[in-house]
């Protein structure tokens, strides 16, 4: 197939052929079946080396002008010739650029969760920044931990780390507070696994 794409950031078996980026994205949004931002879209393809920033950004803009994509509230949606489209030439696209575009979904919809379950607030003091983690049990909160650190940069730092993993901090509270060193131990040394490159 003819390459007619951008190919800076892409990486090897990434896409550089306009019409495949335009099927990869109705392909995308059809299989996961959920509605996903413009931003969500890029950065699954974008971070992923799937295809070009550039080229991410005109196909997008194009499926939504000619009504494959509908884009509401901020969100896009697959219509229904993107679900077509999806169904017909999916096997246009390879395989792996399939699988790794589903498992990066996936990956961003479980972030997604874990960050709308487990909010931080950040609130700046005269001291510095106050940042509130909570814990959320689904329809109750389990824990919420409040924390002082001087910059914003730590404060962020903190967020992230939290919700990348907010039940390691939950188990690791609840070792500390119940003085649980069996559970301590199984904490630290699963954080440590997590941590090891």
């Amino acid at each position: 197939m003819k390459f007619d794409a951008f190919s800076a950031g892409i990486e090897p078996g990434g896409l550089r052929n306009t019409k495949e980026i335009r099927i990869l994205i109705c392909y995308l949004l059809v299989s996961v079946n959920t509605p996903f931002r413009k931003e969500d879209i890029i950065e699954i393809l974008q971070e992923n080396g799937l295809a070009n920033y550039f080229e991410i950004t005109t196909a997008l803009s194009d499926l939504i002008e000619k009504g494959n994509i509908v884009l509401e509230n901020g969100v896009c949606s697959p219509g229904e010739s993107a679900k077509m489209i999806a169904k017909q030439l999916d096997s246009t696209i390879p395989t792996a650029v399939r699988q790794r575009t589903l498992s990066a979904a996936l990956r961003l919809l479980s972030k997604v969760k874990r960050e709308q379950e487990n909010a931080v607030e950040i609130n700046h003091t005269d001291l510095g920044f106050q940042v509130m983690c909570h814990i959320s049990g689904g329809d109750m909160e389990l824990m919420s931990l409040s924390l002082y650190v001087p910059d914003l940069q730590q404060a962020n730092l903190v967020k992230q780390n939290f919700q990348q993993d907010p039940d390691i901090v939950y188990r690791a509270m609840l070792a500390a507070v119940t003085k649980d060193e069996k559970l301590m131990m199984e904490t630290l040394t699963e954080m440590n696994m997590k941590n090891q490159p």
